[in-house]
């Protein structure tokens, strides 16, 4: 198969959908691949090194989208990347698609096979291509809002972890599932007081055992949302529905109890954001204030960290990329429910069930039938 890597186009994105040792891999599997000129030399994979595991270097986008069987990339694809699509080309990255309903009509006129990271599955339940990217979200956004609290940012003049005498910040994490733990590892790690909520309580269970009287574990109801927002300096939007919008947990009635200064970090935007508030922003303009609140709304908050970021990324999806490859996208789900599982488009139509609810459309669901 030929597989092609275009270089990402979207503001501020210098993550890139293969690293030269995943190149290295296919290419000793037998397949062949291009990448468009310095994709990834900004987080210094240049040309050479690609060139020196076999790819084959080209100019431009177009030309990636002209000659490959399936391109790899790391964000959702951009209009005019999405006209580029051909029909039954296999298109494999992030989509996001109950967020955005431009992207989705022009996947469903490509014709193309457009399969989502964030809607494969694993055996657990898990999603294992979102993971990694989660992972370095929740990490970030304790960085971010840390930094956003600084008074010159905006926020309410609070270091973190407090000192001696001075009490610490109180962190909020809703949500706790990839990135809510790792938000709190890294807020409970600086010291903050941190509370989190979510409605699952076997991740409440598993968080109480990890960090015991570090943090505080609540059931989300909106009282205990209400409450917790009302003293909280830095509030965390972790909450994710597979494939679908994110719940609005944050009313603008809420903003209300919030006291000016306090940042919200919604990590949840792609997905349309868990706060009524939210809108997305970029790294270069990545904070608004609304009512006195400061909201951090980065779409591609790992792209902050590209080469961590890829690296992380490429662990994760390189063998489901290995398995189209080797297989075909039929073959490869037939064997594999969980790769099935992130069919969102296949030949104009709306495959995967949340995202036909989130953008209103019908669902196909006799695209790939996996083998029992």
């Amino acid at each position: 198969m030929l597989i092609g890597v275009p270089k990402e186009i979207k503001a501020f994105e210098y993550r890139v959908g293969l690293t030269p040792s995943s190149v290295r891999e296919l290419m000793l599997h037998g397949h062949q691949v291009i990448v468009q000129h310095n994709a990834g030399e900004k987080i210094g994979f240049d040309d050479k090194a690609y060139q020196d595991v076999g790819a084959r270097i080209v100019a431009s986008a177009e030309e990636i989208f002209r000659q490959a069987d399936m391109i790899v990339k790391v964000k959702e694809p951009q209009p005019q990347e999405c006209r580029l699509l051909r029909e039954d080309q296999i298109l494999f990255t992030y989509l996001h698609l109950a967020a955005d309903p431009t992207q989705a009509e022009l996947l469903m006129a490509s014709g193309a096979i457009a399969i989502a990271y964030e809607t494969v599955t694993n055996i657990r339940g898990g999603l294992p291509l979102l993971a990694p990217m989660s992972e370095v979200a929740g990490r970030l956004a304790i960085q971010a809002g840390a930094k956003c609290l600084e008074i010159h940012h905006g926020g309410r003049g609070v270091l973190l972890g407090g000192v001696p005498g001075v009490p610490a910040a109180k962190v909020l994490v809703i949500g706790a599932g990839v990135v809510g733990m790792n938000a709190t590892q890294i807020a409970a790690g600086m010291g903050a007081h941190v509370v989190v909520i979510d409605r699952l309580l076997e991740k409440l269970y598993e968080l109480d055992f990890r960090f015991g009287s570090r943090i505080q574990t609540i059931f989300s109801t909106a009282d205990a949302i209400e409450k917790h927002l009302h003293d909280a300096d830095l509030v965390i939007g972790a909450v994710l529905i597979p494939g679908a919008s994110a719940p609005k947990l944050v009313t603008k009635t809420m903003l209300k109890m919030i006291r000016p200064g306090v940042v919200l970090v919604d990590v949840a935007i792609d997905q349309g954001g868990c706060f009524e508030t939210s809108h997305a922003t970029t790294h270069d303009n990545p904070t608004y204030v609304v009512d006195g609140i400061v909201h951090y709304c980065v779409a591609n908050m790992p792209s902050a960290v590209p080469r961590t970021a890829t690296v992380a990324l490429n662990n994760a999806t390189f063998p489901f990329v290995l398995a189209l490859a080797n297989l075909g996208y039929q073959e490869a789900m037939k064997r594999d429910i969980y790769l099935a599982r992130g069919l969102n488009v296949y030949r104009g139509k709306i495959t995967h069930a949340a995202v036909a609810r989130a953008l209103d459309k019908p669902l196909f669901s006799g695209a790939i039938t996996p083998n029992s």
